[in-house]
């Protein structure tokens, strides 16, 4: 027997043909839990701009998976093909926030089991996937951060600035600083004593202190 005998016999003769039913199935299920990985997407979101296009994304990669993967197990040839073609792909769009590298191979692992027949596992292990974020993602502090951005005129009228901050925060870190001629700029980062933001306005009223802006962060900073 020849190698070319060999091959044809082990890899072009092994072909498994996939019943329209269970397309039907596979691809139902695979848009049902990409749904369902949108639903805990949108719900969990904690970014500043939403995209509802990463969404049906989503969606897309789950019911594209299953498609591929039920190519891939019924033709061997056809595997190593899509290995190939996978190889030379390249994909340079930056992902913003971590969380999302989590979702989309939550998707792409949902729709390669789902197209590999192991359906009780999808959907079990979509659901524990679902409410492990959901929990954790949702989890707030009881102390907000907030960020101070604050302009003074020279350093003594800073160092009061600081002292009263002290005075009505838990917590107060200098982020980074601007000195300039006559003005002097403070990113700092500051925890509330109570939830209450009047403080700001008595800040901006004091000698010396050219402006004071306050804004909510979710704790990344970039500076």
């Amino acid at each position: 027997m020849t190698f070319s005998d060999i091959f044809k016999s082990s890899f072009l003769s092994n072909v498994t043909s996939v019943t329209v039913l269970d397309m039907v199935i596979a691809m139902a299920l695979s848009f049902a839990i990409g749904l369902f990985i949108f639903f805990i997407y949108k719900k969990t979101y904690a970014g500043v701009m939403y995209s509802s296009n990463f969404g049906v994304t989503l969606v897309a990669l789950t019911m594209i998976a299953t498609f591929v993967i039920l190519a891939v197990t019924s033709n061997v040839v056809l595997s190593l093909g899509m290995v190939g073609a996978l190889s030379i792909v390249r994909f340079r769009t930056a992902i913003k926030e971590p969380l999302d590298i989590a979702f989309l191979f939550w998707a792409i692992a949902a729709g390669i089991v789902l197209a590999a027949g192991m359906i009780p596992l999808a959907v079990f292990g979509s659901v524990i996937i679902g409410v492990m974020i959901t929990v954790f993602a949702n989890r707030k502090s009881n102390v907000n951060p907030y960020i101070v951005v604050l302009r003074c005129e020279d350093s003594l009228t800073e160092k009061e600035a600081m002292q009263y901050l002290n005075e009505k925060t838990t917590k107060c870190v200098v982020k980074s600083k601007t000195a300039r001629k006559g003005e002097i700029e403070l990113n700092l980062e500051i925890r509330l004593k109570e939830d209450n933001t009047d403080f700001i306005n008595e800040l901006s009223d004091m000698t010396g202190v050219e402006s004071a802006v306050l804004v909510s962060y979710n704790g990344d900073y970039m500076g």
